[in-house]
Formats: structure tokens, C-alpha cells, sequence
């Protein structure tokens, strides 16, 4: 009955107009109180639209929903962002202190070590010589997880061979003085060497038994990155070693007579980032494509990810990649890939409360993106993607998260970011 007393010409104008004014604020970026653009088909899902805008390099289809183009979402928390420092030399390695402190490693040959609140107070030089060309140099570095009592660093780096260059990984202790790394050796030599400067990897990690992780990059070279698919070689690869350098015993490969027993993984291109996911234990990693096909895995032993087989991407003239195929039995697919490029460097998952919509999400450094990438997980899959610091045009090699609960980043420019809780 009460609907009879509505003017139905009224009710259609006044739906019209609302129609109108909601697309009036979809296209001007407002956002709601759950930090969604009001309006849009997104905001119904609660979620943004993609952050990336742009085309991809190719026509590639997804193996997946959400493989790839998330829908974006945004911080609500009120965020503090500082430049702490802009006196790093090209930093490339960034790890906590157990002091709250950081330390650093500069692609020439030098480790810092930065006070809480950013600023250099110690150089420590006298390191093996590195081969400081191309993507090569000091590269990254971690404690020891009785690093408290014992003062043992682990670094990676490119090194000088008879056939070139080689990744290695060396071990030391730390002087009294902060100043040098006494006892040094050279633990692990990623055979075989290659006379190039690119795509070393590499990122260190301890597990919970303190044996290290260490991922291998395959060099780059037509004439050699086919080995990220053999055995035998340590390019191109995930390497489980003991602090000795030694194959962890009982690995995937440790029965196979024509295979390095020290392969956890294999298949891989230049592997820049590398974080233990705190929710379920498991390693992820995060995978410097081509052109397009940047991915983010999750690391499990044994298994093949592709590489050159399987690719998101294409070659950076513009032509495939072997057959330009994408899936294929056998070979791992990416929870994630991004194109146009990411370009990863490190990353981190974030486990402090201090920010607690950031709890376990996973934080990617861009560089030729210049923005640090935040990924919300759930159930091992990427549901929303958000770019942090685009405005700061910096390249963000390597990420961690602080004693006090901020994201702290280094960058090529030699900058020091801290991000947290206004």
C-alpha cells in the first residue's frame, strides 16, 4: 500500500542521479572507510582494482585466478615514512642485529654496520677481493643464529676463478672491534665458473637446524643458463649446506650418483629474494624474470620451477623464451607473477603487531619498478597487492623488519628507509 504513494517518475530520476554521482567517485579515487574505492565493481568484493595498469608484455594466460594482477588494497593504519641515511655505497645485503642494530654489505667489498636509527658507525673492511662488475660484488649477508655468543657472519659474493667469476659463500667472526671479520673461509664454491657479471643470485637464510640456504642465479648466458635444469651443477639452483659448506645430509637428490647432493630445488633464473613464511614455516622466494615473468615461489625439495623451460616472460629483445610455453608436467608454477616487470630484490615477511594489518603479509623490493611491493596472503596465495614508496623513484634492493616493528630498506642510491606507525 505504501508503495502506491511513490511518484515513479521521482524514484527513476532519483536512482539515476545516484548512479551518476557514484560514478563521479569512482573515478576520482576516493576511498571509503575500508580504504576501497567506493563505487566500483571492486569495492563490492572489498577490494581495489589492480595496481597494475599497464599492458603486459605478452598474451600469456595464467595457470590461475589471482596468478597474477591481484586486486589491490590499501593501508589503513596512518604510516611514518623516513630517509634515515644517504651515505651507503650501493647496498645489497640488510640484516637485524640481535642489538637492534643493522648490517649492511656494499657490492665493493665493505660491510656497515648502522646504528637503530640508520646512521653508519662501524666499517668493516678486509674481506676476500669480489669482483665489483656488472651485478657482481658483495652480495648478501646473515648471522648466525647463535650470532649473540658466537659473533659468526655468513656472506655471499662474486668471486674471482680461472674461468671467470664464481658465487661464493664465506664465514668469519666478527672482531671485538666491530672493524674486521677474523678466520675467514670461504665455505662454498657454486660450480661451475662462467667469464660473465650477471645473475649470481644470491640470498642466504638459516633454517630452524642452523644449516644455511643459499640461492644460486644461472649467470645469465645463452650458452649456460640451460643448467639451471642439470644436476650436476650448482647455477641456477636452491643449495642446502651446512656452516661447513657441506650437502646437508639426506636431501632430495642425495641418492641420485649424477646430481650435487647440496640441491634442494632447481629451474631457477636469478633468485633475489628469499624469506621463511612465519605462518606456515615453509620458504619462499622471490624470482627476477625475464622481461615480464617476475615470480614469487614457495620453495619445497626436489621440485623443478621451470627455468628456461617455463616462463612467464620473454627475452628482453622480445622474442620467446625456448618453445614460449608457460605449464608443463613436471615443473612448478609460481604462486605469483607480475608483468610488466617487478624486478624483485630482497624481501621479508613482516611478523611484528606493531602494524597489524601487515601480520605475516610479504613485502618485495621493486627496482626498475622503484616501489616496495606488499602482498596480503592467504591460504599460500596472493589476494592483494599494494606499491609502497612509489614516490621516492628509488630502486629497493633489500628489506627487513626491525627490533621496534618497522620495515626498514636499503636502496642502490646508498638511502636507508624506515617505515612504521605514525
Amino acid at each position: 500500500m505504501f508503495m502506491s504513494f511513490i511518484n515513479y517518475k521521482a524514484l527513476i530520476i532519483g536512482v539515476t542521479s545516484i548512479a551518476a554521482l557514484t560514478a563521479c567517485n569512482s573515478g576520482s579515487g576516493q576511498l571509503d572507510a575500508e580504504g576501497n574505492h567506493s563505487g566500483t565493481t571492486q569495492a563490492d568484493t572489498g577490494k581495489l582494482a589492480p595496481v597494475e595498469t599497464k599492458a603486459p608484455n605478452t598474451n600469456y594466460k595464467p595457470a590461475f585466478a589471482g596468478q597474477t594482477r591481484a586486486p589491490g588494497t590499501k593501508t589503513k593504519t596512518p604510516l611514518a615514512i623516513s630517509e634515515l641515511t644517504s651515505e651507503l655505497d650501493h647496498p645489497w645485503g640488510l640484516r637485524t642485529l640481535p642489538d637492534g642494530r643493522f648490517l649492511v654489505t656494499e657490492k665493493s667489498g665493505i660491510m656497515r654496520i648502522l646504528s637503530a636509527d640508520g646512521k653508519p658507525v662501524k666499517k668493516i673492511t678486509g674481506l676476500p677481493a669480489v669482483v665489483d662488475e656488472g651485478q657482481g660484488g658483495l652480495l648478501d649477508v646473515n648471522i648466525d643464529p647463535e650470532f649473540a655468543s658466537n659473533k659468526m657472519v655468513y656472506w655471499s659474493y662474486a668471486a674471482k676463478s680461472n674461468g671467470g667469476n664464481i658465487l661464493a659463500v664465506a664465514k668469519g667472526k666478527l672482531s671485538d672491534d666491530e672493524t674486521k671479520i677474523d678466520n675467514i673461509t670461504v665455505i662454498y664454491r657454486a660450480e661451475p665458473d662462467y667469464n660473465g657479471t650477471l645473475q649470481y643470485g644470491s640470498r642466504i637464510l638459516f633454517d630452524k637446524q642452523g644449516n644455511l640456504f643459499v640461492s644460486s642465479g644461472d649467470r645469465a648466458g645463452n650458452d649456460i643458463r640451460m643448467k639451471a635444469q642439470d644436476l650436476s651443477t650448482a647455477t641456477g639452483k636452491i643449495l642446502h649446506l651446512t656452516k661447513d659448506g657441506k650437502p646437508v645430509p639426506n636431501g632430495p637428490f642425495a641418492n641420485n650418483s649424477k646430481a650435487k647432493p647440496e640441491i634442494y630445488a632447481y629451474g631457477f633464473r636469478n633468485p633475489d629474494g628469499f624469506a621463511w613464511n612465519p605462518e606456515t614455516g615453509e620458504l619462499w622466494e622471490a624470482e627476477f624474470g625475464p622481461r615480464g615473468g617476475d615470480e614469487i615461489n614457495i620453495i619445497r625439495p626436489g621440485k623443478n620451477y621451470g627455468w628456461p623451460v617455463i616462463t612467464y616472460g620473454i627475452e628482453y629483445a622480445g622474442g620467446k623464451v625456448g618453445e614460449g610455453i608457460q605449464q608443463k608436467a613436471g615443473m612448478e608454477q609460481p604462486v605469483y607473477y607480475w608483468d610488466p616487470v617487478l624486478s624483485p630484490g630482497g624481501m621479508t615477511f613482516y611478523d611484528s603487531d606493531v602494524i597489524s594489518e601487515w601480520k605475516n603479509n610479504l613485502f618485495v623490493g621493486g627496482l626498475s619498478s622503484t616501489h616496495i611491493a606488499r602482498l596480503v596472503i592467504k591460504d599460500n596465495k596472493v589476494v592483494a597487492e599494494e606499491r609502497l614508496l612509489a614516490d621516492k623513484g628509488e630502486r629497493f634492493r633489500a628489506l627487513t623488519v626491525g627490533k621496534d616493528g618497522a620495515l626498514y630498506a636499503v636502496t642502490d642510491a646508498g638511502k636507508m628507509f624506515k617505515v612504521t606507525k605514525k
